[in-house]
C-alpha cells in the first residue's frame, strides 16, 4: 500500500503505486489529462505525489520507448516545413515537461547514440540545461562551472541596444552602446534570440600580456586611439520628474519660474536655463544643483486661522535640480497628466560616457577588469603584420580560474575574422579546436596563436611570443562617473549631527572600527583623533549633580536646571552622539552622572 498525494494533500492509498504512476503518465500523453500534471512516485517512503500548481521549474524533454526517441526525422522535416508546431509535439505525446519531482523518476541521456533500452527520455539539447544569458557564453563546456556563471550575470549587466525605441522612453538609469556589434564567436542561441537587434559588446583585438603592470590584480590597459575611434563610447539617461499636486483647500504646486518672494529662492543664475513655463529647454548644458524644472508649493504648514491670513500666501520652493555630481545635457521634454489628472512634467538629461580609467570591462567568460591605464597607440606593441592590440588582457587572470573558453574565443575570433565569418561556440556542439587551429594555420599564421611583436616605444622584438586574437568585449554599467564621490565638508544629519549618508546627499565616507584599528596599529594617534570628530561639540557640565548644564547666550551665563547657578559650571568636549545618548538615559528615567578630574 502507498499513500497518494495531491498538491501535498492526502487523498488515499493505492495497492500497486507503479503502476498507478504510470496510468498516469499514459493518459496525460494522450492527451486525456492535462500536460501541467506531474506524478513522482518516491520509493524510499512508498508515497506517490501528484502536483499541478504553479510556479514549478518544469523544462521538455524527448520521450523515449525502447530506447529509441519518438521524436522521428519525419517530425523534423514537418517542423521545417511548418506543418506541425512544438504544441503538436507535445499534443501527440513526443515531448513532454517535467518538473524537479518527476525528473527523480526519469532516466535522460545527453545523445542519442547513449540510448540504452533503460533510458526514460532524451536532452533536446545538452545546451537547454542553461539558461538564455549562461548560453551566450562561448565554448562553456571548457570552463568552469563557477565562471560561466559569472559570465552570465556580467552579459547582463553590459552597455547595449536594450531596446529600439529608447528614444521616446522615459527610463530610470539607462545606457546606450553608440557602435554595438554582432560576436564573431556565436552560439546558436544567438541566432534564435536574434541577438543582431540587442547586441551589448564589440569585437577588439586582444593581446594576453602585462603591460608596465598597469593591467596586474585584474585591469586591463586600453589603447586611447580605439577608444577615439568609438570604443565603448555610451550615453547614459536619467529623466527628472515633477508634477502639480493638489492639496486640501485647494491649494496646488504651480510649474514656474518661482518669484523672488518665494521662501528658498535660489538665484537667478540657477534659474537661467528656465523658459517662461518654467521647463528646461531642449539641449541646455545642465551642471549640479542647476534647476530643471521650476516650482513653487504652499506652505508646509496651515492651520484654519493662517488660511485667511495674507503673511502665509508666502509660498515655498520646490523646484527639481540636478543632484550632486550630475551633469549633461537636456534630451527630451514631456508634458502629460497623470491617473489622478494632475499636470506630470518629465524631462530627460543625456551625458556622453567615453571609458575612462576606472571603468568596467568583461569578456563573456567571467573575466572582468577595470581599465587601468588608456595608453597612446604609438606606445602599444604591435605584430609583424602591424595589427595593435584594442586592449591588454594580463596573463594571471587565467591559470588560478582556468577559464580555458577564454583562449579559445581568442583563436574562434581570429580565425572568423580572417575568413569573414562566424564562428560557432555553442557549449557541447562547437566547432572543434583542433579544426580552428587547421584553419588558422591555412591563413599563414601560428597555429596555437601567438604571434611575434614589437614594443612600440623602443621597436625591439619581444623574445616571448604574445596569444592575440580577437574577442567579444563587453563594457558593464559600473562606471566611475556614477560612482566617484568625495567630501570635506558638507550636510550633516539634524539628529546626531554627523555627516549624511551616501553619494547623493553629497554624505561622508565612513570610518568603521576595522579602519580604526589600522590606526591604532600604526600608533597615529592623532590621525585617529581627527578622524573621530565629525560631530565634535561642547557643552557645560555641572560638577556638582554631573548633568549637562545650559549655556544662556542671550544672557550669557551657565546655569544648572537641577542646582541653579552657584555652582561649578566646566565646558566639556564630547561627541554629539554621546550627548544623544545620555539624554535617550534621561528619557528612561536613568541618572548619567559624568565625573570630571583634572588631566594633570
Amino acid at each position: 500500500m502507498a499513500e497518494v498525494y495531491f498538491e501535498g494533500k492526502y487523498e488515499g492509498d493505492v495497492d500497486n503505486p507503479n503502476e498507478f504512476s504510470h496510468r498516469i503518465i499514459e493518459e496525460r500523453r494522450k492527451g486525456k489529462l492535462s500536460n501541467e500534471v506531474n506524478v513522482y512516485h518516491n520509493k524510499t517512503y512508498d508515497t506517490v505525489n501528484v502536483l499541478t500548481a504553479k510556479g514549478r521549474c518544469r523544462r521538455p524533454l524527448i520521450i523515449v520507448k525502447d530506447g529509441r526517441p519518438l521524436l522521428t526525422e519525419k517530425h523534423i522535416q514537418q517542423l521545417e516545413k511548418d506543418e506541425i508546431t512544438w504544441t503538436d509535439l507535445i499534443t501527440q505525446g513526443v515531448i513532454e515537461y517535467l518538473d524537479a519531482s518527476e525528473e527523480e523518476n526519469a532516466y535522460v541521456s545527453f545523445y542519442e547514440e547513449d540510448l540504452t533500452a533503460q533510458h526514460t527520455h532524451l536532452e533536446i539539447s545538452p545546451l537547454s540545461m542553461t539558461g538564455l544569458c549562461t548560453s551566450y557564453v562561448p565554448f562553456a563546456n571548457f570552463s568552469q562551472s563557477a565562471r560561466v556563471a559569472f559570465g552570465s550575470k556580467n552579459q547582463k549587466q553590459a552597455l547595449g541596444l536594450y531596446t529600439a525605441n529608447f528614444a521616446v522612453r522615459m527610463d530610470m538609469d539607462t545606457n546606450v552602446l553608440h557602435t554595438p556589434q554582432v560576436p564573431i564567436v556565436q552560439s546558436i542561441t544567438h541566432k534564435i534570440s536574434e541577438y543582431e537587434k540587442h547586441p551589448s559588446g564589440q569585437n577588439l583585438v586582444v593581446a594576453v600580456m602585462s603591460y608596465k603592470g598597469y593591467n596586474m590584480e585584474d585591469a586591463v590597459v586600453i589603447n586611447a586611439s580605439s577608444v577615439d575611434r568609438g570604443l565603448g563610447r555610451s550615453t547614459y539617461y536619467r529623466p527628472a520628474i515633477s508634477e502639480e499636486l493638489r492639496y486640501s483647500g485647494g491649494l496646488t504646486d504651480t510649474i514656474c519660474i518661482p518669484d523672488k518672494d518665494v521662501k528658498g529662492f535660489k538665484s537667478e543664475h540657477d534659474y537661467r536655463n528656465l523658459e517662461q513655463d518654467g521647463i528646461i529647454f531642449i539641449e541646455a548644458k545642465v551642471n549640479e544643483e542647476d534647476v530643471v524644472i521650476g516650482k513653487t508649493s504652499p506652505p508646509r504648514f496651515l492651520s484654519s486661522l493662517d488660511e485667511y491670513n495674507l503673511a502665509s500666501a508666502s509660498r515655498r520652493e520646490s523646484s527639481v535640480s540636478l543632484r550632486h555630481g550630475e551633469k549633461g545635457i537636456i534630451d527630451f521634454v514631456v508634458l502629460t497628466e497623470n491617473e489622478e489628472g494632475n499636470k506630470l512634467i518629465q524631462v530627460r538629461i543625456r551625458d556622453q560616457r567615453i571609458p575612462e580609467i576606472g571603468d568596467k570591462f568583461t569578456s563573456r567568460h567571467g573575466q572582468k577588469g577595470v581599465a587601468g591605464l588608456i595608453v597612446p597607440q604609438t606606445d602599444l606593441p604591435f605584430s609583424a603584420s602591424g595589427i595593435v592590440p584594442d586592449l591588454l588582457f594580463s596573463p594571471h587572470g587565467i591559470p588560478s580560474r582556468m577559464t580555458i573558453s577564454h583562449l579559445i574565443e581568442l583563436v574562434g575570433g581570429k580565425v572568423g575574422a580572417l575568413g569573414a565569418r562566424f564562428v560557432d561556440g555553442t557549449t557541447f556542439s562547437s566547432e572543434k579546436e583542433e579544426d580552428l587551429r587547421k584553419q588558422l594555420l591555412e591563413f599563414g599564421f601560428r597555429e596555437n596563436g601567438t604571434e611575434t611583436m614589437y614594443d612600440g616605444i623602443t621597436g625591439k622584438q619581444f623574445q616571448a611570443k604574445i596569444y592575440i586574437g580577437n574577442m567579444y568585449y563587453l563594457k558593464l554599467k559600473h562606471m566611475v562617473a556614477n560612482k566617484i564621490h568625495s567630501r570635506a565638508r558638507g550636510p550633516i544629519q539634524l539628529l546626531t549631527r554627523q555627516p549624511t549618508e551616501g553619494r547623493a546627499k553629497e554624505g561622508g565616507l565612513r570610518l568603521g572600527e576595522m579602519e580604526k584599528d589600522t590606526f591604532v596599529a600604526h600608533g597615529a594617534a592623532l590621525l585617529l583623533k581627527e578622524r573621530f570628530d565629525s560631530d565634535k561639540t561642547v557643552v557645560p557640565l555641572c560638577e556638582n549633580c554631573g548633568l549637562i548644564a545650559v549655556y544662556d547666550e542671550f544672557r550669557n551665563r551657565a546655569y544648572c536646571p537641577v542646582c541653579g547657578e552657584n555652582v561649578e559650571i566646566s565646558n566639556i568636549e564630547i561627541s554629539y552622539a554621546f550627548k544623544l545618548l545620555l539624554d535617550e538615559f534621561k528619557s528612561l528615567f536613568i541618572y548619567p552622572r559624568l565625573g570630571l578630574k583634572n588631566k594633570y
